[in-house]
């Protein structure tokens, strides 16, 4: 149900009515349709407790009607997330930083004004996928805030004999291997973790009990009434926290004074609202000519006007005629300068990103292609992978770098989320590893020559008998002591994710009798994901969990090596778990 369901819940019923009550049975509570609150999860949370409701049950969700509904959903028996963030960083840079541990702590009722609780929403369901992009059409970094963007088989093909409304509602992207529709959600978000945090809404729509109400509709019939100012109606809604859901209000303008025309103004309005909507509003504010909003081209200000109604301020005294031209004018030159600055530091450090690899790649292919042993390449390789990591200004965390074992061979596996995984397993790793990479690379001069002069080994992937002869070699290079680099993933997505493992890796370590060391990267992907080619700021962090020792040397070891190393890379790779593909 909606938010306001719970909270319906909490106020409406009485503890003696729930004597008896067993909720342990109790496996999902989905909560969406609107707004989720904090504040309602947590009381519903804390008072249904006592009755055996699990908190983990509480699932928040996120949908709507151009996707069949449901879109995004948390993992069954995870529970709620609320995630802590700066409020003004939200509001003036589009960032979803985490507050400080001294701004997290305390109750959700206690804490700083400037703190902001968002709920997580979960993932995409299978098939489906989401991503938030700025107003350029550019998909942002983790935690930066954009416009939700979805494809799906759930999505809707457009709207019923309206050509023109369907052709807003999507956008066309181009990628490497496909050419993808992406539904515009009109809902600001970011991505934490994989979830979906939801922040507003951009559309005009209010969610009020779980109805959809179109503000225009109501505000054109208000205007018809006789006294009422035609055009100088704002409809919006305000948040009711002792609810739980959204006031509808009316803002209506008139030229009456006297009380009992007031009072049939009122009247009217609230009989045409419930002629439309099935129920009245919440409060109809009748105020002054020029009290409503309305932008230069004389479109109403709902978001403004709600803004002087949620401050008392409808009615007060307005400054003169010049100095409101110039706030509007400045209020609207800011965030775009703001704006326009962002998207030019980012192309700005995109170019020179771009134009550091172009100096150091060659010049790295062509000193591995001379040298004459792969040893010597590799650490070449190595300094010019640090290099371009320091000069690029990028923040390069390695952590358990004393998990890798020394005397030992062993087999690495790491997950997969961007181009640059590779480069930046170079710069972490202390010595020569042997990469396994697929054989198309092989046809191809140029990664071929510098693969080769690294040592890498190649395996084909298609061809089941070449499959065998390649494993064969493989069993053989690392019983010869030299340790081998998998991507068991075997590629990667723009969405955020860990895949399924591949086994050839697992089956190689446990037939050799040697541990596999499981590598979790985190934060390639924000920086230059699958399909984009602009690579945007980040932090990197890699982190080498503990060997894992096979227990034999059948396919069941080798599926539990598997197991384990998708455990621990999951664990901190900041990434949710995906189905396969």
């Amino acid at each position: 149900g909606p938010n306001f369901a719970y909270e319906l819940c909490l106020r409406k019923i009485e503890d003696r009515a729930l004597e008896g009550l067993d909720l342990s049975t109790w496996r999902m509570a989905f909560n969406g349709a609107e707004p989720v609150s904090p504040d309602t999860i947590s009381r519903f949370s804390e008072r249904f407790a006592r009755y055996g409701l699990r908190r983990e049950a509480i699932a928040p969700v996120y949908g709507l009607a151009e996707c069949s509904v449901g879109l995004a959903f948390p993992p069954p028996g995870r529970g709620p997330i609320i995630d802590r963030i700066k409020r003004d960083a939200l509001v003036r840079t589009g960032r979803a930083i985490p507050a400080t541990e001294d701004e997290r702590a305390g109750a959700a009722d206690a804490l700083p004004l400037g703190v902001k609780l968002v709920v997580a929403c979960g993932q995409p369901l299978p098939g489906h996928q989401i991503r938030i992009v700025d107003a350029t059409g550019r998909e942002v970094g983790e935690r930066e805030e954009g416009q939700l963007e979805f494809c799906g088989p759930s999505a809707t093909s457009g709207y019923f004999r309206n050509p023109e409304q369907t052709r807003r509602l999507f956008h066309a992207t181009a990628h490497a291997d496909a050419q993808e529709k992406w539904l515009d959600s009109g809902d600001l978000a970011y991505m934490a973790g994989g979830d979906i945090y939801l922040t507003s809404r951009i559309k005009d729509i209010i969610i009020r009990a779980g109805r959809n109400i179109y503000p225009y509709e109501l505000e054109e019939a208000v205007g018809d009434i006789p006294g009422i100012r035609k055009g100088c109606v704002a409809v919006f809604a305000s948040p009711d926290p002792a609810a739980g859901t959204e006031r509808l209000i009316v803002l209506a303008e008139t030229r009456e004074t006297q009380g009992d025309v007031l009072n049939s103004l009122r009247d009217q309005i609230n009989t045409l609202a419930i002629t439309l909507l099935g129920e009245p509003p919440d409060d109809v504010v009748l105020a002054a000519p020029h009290t409503v909003l309305k932008t230069s081209s004389g479109k109403i200000r709902r978001a403004a006007s709600r803004e002087l109604y949620e401050h008392g301020a409808l009615g007060t005294q307005q400054r003169a005629v010049w100095w409101q031209f110039t706030r509007l004018a400045w209020a609207g030159v800011l965030p775009f300068v703001r704006r326009a600055a962002r998207a030019a530091s980012g192309i700005l450090y995109a170019s020179y990103a771009w134009g550091l690899f172009l100096i150091l790649a060659p010049l790295t292919w062509l000193m591995v292609a001379m040298l004459p042993r792969p040893a010597w390449g590799w650490t070449v390789s190595r300094v010019m992978a640090r290099l371009f990591v320091r000069l690029s200004g990028t923040p390069f965390v390695v952590h358990g770098l004393d998990n890798l074992p020394h005397d030992t061979p062993c087999v690495l596996v790491a997950n997969h989320a961007s181009y640059l995984d590779g480069i930046l397993m170079v710069a972490a790793l202390p010595r020569q590893f042997s990469f396994v990479a697929k054989r198309e690379l092989k046809e191809r001069l140029i990664p071929r020559l510098y693969l080769q002069r690294i040592g890498a080994e190649f395996v084909e992937r298609f061809d089941f008998e070449q499959g065998v002869a390649d494993v064969k070699r493989l069993l053989h290079t690392l019983r010869a002591s030299q340790s081998l680099a998998f991507f068991p993933e075997g590629t990667f997505h723009r969405m955020p994710g860990l895949l399924p493992f591949r086994m050839g890796a697992f089956v190689i370590a446990a037939q050799a009798g040697v541990p596999v060391v499981p590598i979790a990267i985190r934060g390639t992907r924000s920086i230059l994901r699958s399909g984009q080619w602009l690579p945007r700021r980040g932090a990197i962090n890699i982190t080498f969990n503990a060997p894992i020792t096979p227990q034999g040397s059948d396919w069941s070891a080798a599926i539990k090596l598997r197991d384990a190393a998708h455990a621990q890379i999951l664990r901190f790779c900041g990434e949710p778990e995906l189905p396969s593909p």
